[in-house]
Parts: structure tokens; C-alpha cells; sequence
């Protein structure tokens, strides 16, 4: 199990509530279709875009932290692009976040030898 970080951006024309079911939408698809578990979900809410996305100045920003393993996140990059609410996505792994949890668990195994 690898750690990953999605970003997304929800079009902002969508109501509010829409945007909630699609973040929803999203935590569904990691939990059930890419297996993976959820650690941390971020929603920054509306936010100046850097230049214009499909004439649109404003995007509805969300990350989440999650676990999953690699050969399953395909799977939530081709709901991205089957969406076309989300205007912008971008995953990647975290392998900062990875190595911390390994030397802590080396250090707390250490610590129990002792």
C-alpha cells in the first residue's frame, strides 16, 4: 500500500450541494472501486484560479490523503476524465509522508527491543 494525494477542481457553476455529492462521489470511488483508504480529506472551498480553466476564473479546490495500492489508481483517474464537473485533477504519490511512517516504525521497533 502506497500514500497518495489527490487534488481536483469542481467546476465552480455547480451549487453547493452539488459539489459536496461530487467530493462524496470521490471518497466513494477510493473507498469501493480503488480499494484504498481515506486518511485525510481537505476541502479549501472556493479559490482564484491561476489562469482560466474552460472560462471559468474560480475552481471549488478539494484534496484528499489516501492509501491504495498502485495498480488500483488508475481506476480514479478514469473517473476524472469521464467527469466533467472536475475541470482539473492531479495525483501523485507521496513518498515523503511514506518514508516518515517507515523511520517511525523502525524507531518505535528499536524502542521496544530496548
Amino acid at each position: 500500500m502506497r500514500i497518495y494525494e489527490t487534488m481536483f477542481i469542481i467546476d465552480p457553476r455547480l451549487s453547493e450541494e452539488e459539489r459536496e455529492a461530487l467530493v462524496e462521489k470521490v471518497k466513494s470511488i477510493i473507498t469501493e472501486r480503488v480499494a484504498g483508504q481515506i486518511r485525510e480529506v481537505n476541502r479549501w472551498g472556493l479559490r482564484r484560479l491561476a489562469y482560466p480553466i474552460a472560462h471559468q476564473s474560480e475552481g471549488d479546490y478539494t484534496v484528499i490523503l489516501f492509501t491504495a495500492d498502485p495498480a488500483n489508481v488508475n481506476r480514479l483517474e478514469e473517473f476524472y476524465r469521464v467527469t466533467p464537473q472536475i475541470i482539473r485533477w492531479q495525483t501523485f504519490r507521496r513518498e515523503d509522508l511514506e518514508k516518515k511512517e517507515k523511520k517511525a516504525a523502525q524507531t518505535s521497533n528499536v524502542e521496544q527491543r530496548e
